[in-house]
């Protein structure tokens, strides 16, 4: 079985898309579907690239039994031939996707699409950006990010 592929995105790879991308991995391993997919994430930005999540928002996941391990990096446009689907988090970053991919792919392998296309609970159109905001903007996100990520992974399973 060929496996799926999931990228998801933020600005800088340190908030938003590594805790959806845990929140994912967490999700399909606790299936026995880990040996069917590959998950990653990235920033439309550069500025993180090569450090840790946020400190914050990894101690809000660790609360919630899920381990943010992944370092930040940049999307590319060698993303969009290696995964099947490409998620943002919010609008702005769906743009900058949809941009880079127009200026650097011309396959259509990628499907791209926003995580809060697939909530069920929450009403919130975009993923906020906790970044600057106190601890429990963290929470939400987190909150957030478990019911799309949750409804994203079974529209593709």
């Amino acid at each position: 079985m060929q496996k799926k592929s999931v990228l998801f995105v933020c600005l800088g790879n340190i908030c938003r898309s590594p805790a959806a991308e845990a929140i994912f991995f967490d999700l399909v391993k606790k299936k026995g579907l880990n040996d069917n997919f590959i998950v990653d994430s990235a920033g439309t930005g550069s500025w993180h690239i090569g450090k840790n999540a946020d400190n914050r928002m990894r101690i809000a996941a660790k609360k919630r039994g899920v381990e943010i391990l992944s370092k930040a990096r940049q999307i590319n446009a060698k993303d969009f031939e290696k995964f099947n689907y490409i998620i943002a988090m919010d609008d702005s970053n769906f743009r900058n996707i949809q941009d880079l991919k127009n200026r650097t792919s011309s396959t259509d392998f990628a499907s791209i699409n926003k995580i809060q296309n697939f909530r069920s609970i929450f009403n919130e159109q975009e993923v906020p950006d906790p970044y600057f905001g106190g601890d429990e903007g963290f929470d939400h996100v987190l909150d957030i990010l478990e019911d799309s990520v949750s409804c994203f992974l079974e529209s593709i399973s």
